[in-house]
């Protein structure tokens, strides 16, 4: 199962080192749409994603028109404008889930034309929304929830002590 992050035009450094580190520790693909707010190398950028780098599959794309070019598979837009939620949408494998820029979101002319394929993430009426990194961590455990966790490590172990000595 290969799950793909797509992050379009993503403006705050920190926020895509964040979705860069929800990536490395799930095996996701990321995908980045450009105009960035920054450039690959930016210091904030590295410092939000850790020693994480190494484990990340990501590719750039020259915009959206690029980016349908080159892709292919289930698309789901998270926005805050949809009208299902998260959870009632089905995420085959490959499938691609789409953000946008923190300020703006994704183009309204690009979620009309896919408005069964728009999804949002509940919350209190008039309010702005939840963070780019949050909502990315959010969507991307719904998805492998529906998956059964592939390849994910369902259990921890303490390092002092020893969980099968341990009373329930």
């Amino acid at each position: 199962m290969q799950l793909n992050i797509v992050l379009a035009e993503p403006q705050i450094p920190q926020n895509t080192g964040n979705v860069a580190r929800t990536c490395a520790v799930t095996g996701a693909r990321l995908h980045l749409i450009k105009p960035m707010g920054f450039t690959p190398d930016d210091k904030h950028l590295k410092r939000a994603g850790l020693d994480y780098w190494s484990y990340l599959d990501i590719t750039y794309y020259d915009g959206f028109e690029d980016f349908f070019k080159k892709t292919d598979g289930v698309y789901r837009f998270f926005t805050t404008k949809a009208q299902n939620t998260y959870t009632q949408a089905e995420y085959p494998d490959k499938c691609f889930i789409v953000f946008g820029r923190e300020d703006k979101g994704l183009p309204e002319s690009l979620l009309f034309e896919h408005k069964s394929e728009c999804v949002r993430i509940p919350m209190i009426p008039n309010r702005r929304s939840l963070n780019l990194s949050n909502s990315v961590a959010i969507a991307a455990y719904e998805v492998l929830r529906q998956w059964n966790f592939p390849e994910l490590q369902n259990f921890g172990n303490l390092t002092q002590f020893d969980w099968s000595k341990a009373e329930d």
